[in-house]
């Protein structure tokens, strides 16, 4: 882990928000590893200027930008996702000046040269088609000193709910074997993978690790929630089945969650991957 203080002076602050982010029970898998993700933002201060510029690759909904924005110290915070939803959402929940966002590629960012301090991406980079490329991209609207970090989820060996899910629907579903293949092989999500692009994109002091939480349920509806949601490869398996085939695999998940036991409280650990470089002077 990074022995480093959290960016925002106000940390007792700072940890309580993403409590509550992380602890209710609508929380999205992306929400619930932000408790973690502190970690790899308290690389920052250590090279942070006094008026830094920060983008986020990738945004999303906003969740990491908003979080960054707790730091009274950052002058400007830009998140630039490929999805215009995300963006419409982000910007209709934002009221703070520092912040914008807008629609781009991550593989063709809409910025100058050397416009940021430090370039942040979380758990993005997997399902972007050429990844080495925004990499590259990050370190080029980034100054020179500056940090370039990024995280993604170990899907294969690390993330014990997206195991569950997967394998439980593997054993289902021909369909779901090839699909659950192709989550567990993505770039950038196995061992090594961040730390070789990063040093292909030229950064420098580049050092990868791994950040694990728990994934905290009340119940298995809380479990199971974010299945029937909207959003997220997840959601769209589970949309694609037929009612019949929705309820057993729903039994079977139920099954892994029970193991047997009383319905009830359920901690699962969640692996990332996650790497900073510097952009050489």
């Amino acid at each position: 882990m990074y022995p480093l203080e959290v960016v925002s002076k106000s940390d007792m602050e700072l940890l309580r928000t993403l409590s509550r982010v992380q602890n209710r029970p609508q929380a999205t898998v992306r929400e619930r590893f932000l408790t973690s993700f502190r970690d790899l933002l308290n690389q920052v201060k250590n090279t942070v200027t006094p008026t830094p510029w920060i983008l986020d690759v990738g945004c999303g909904t906003g969740s990491l930008t908003s979080t960054l924005a707790l730091n009274p110290n950052i002058r400007a915070l830009r998140g630039v996702d490929f999805s215009a939803a995300y963006i419409e959402h982000a910007t209709h929940n934002n009221d703070d000046s520092r912040v914008q966002f807008q629609v781009g590629d991550a593989c063709a960012l809409p910025f100058g040269n050397q416009e940021f301090d430090h370039s942040l991406s979380m758990l993005v980079l997997q399902f972007i088609a050429q990844p080495e490329k925004a990499v590259s991209e990050m370190r080029r609207v980034t100054r020179p000193g500056g940090t370039v970090a990024a995280a993604t989820w170990d899907s294969r060996g690390g993330f014990v709910w997206l195991r569950m899910f997967w394998d439980t629907a593997a054993m289902l579903d021909p369909e779901a074997v090839v699909r659950r293949a192709k989550v567990c092989a993505r770039p950038m999500t196995r061992p090594g993978d961040l730390e070789r692009a990063w040093k292909a994109a030229g950064l420098t002091n580049v050092v990868q690790d791994m950040l694990t939480i728990r994934m905290d349920f009340a119940l298995f509806e809380d479990f199971w929630r974010p299945m029937e949601g909207k959003d997220g490869p997840y959601a769209e398996y589970v949309r694609a089945l037929t009612p019949d085939a929705k309820a057993v695999f729903r039994e079977k998940m139920a099954l892994a969650y029970l193991d047997g036991e009383a319905d009830g409280p359920r901690s699962y650990a969640a692996t990332s991957w996650v790497v900073k470089g510097t952009v050489p002077f």
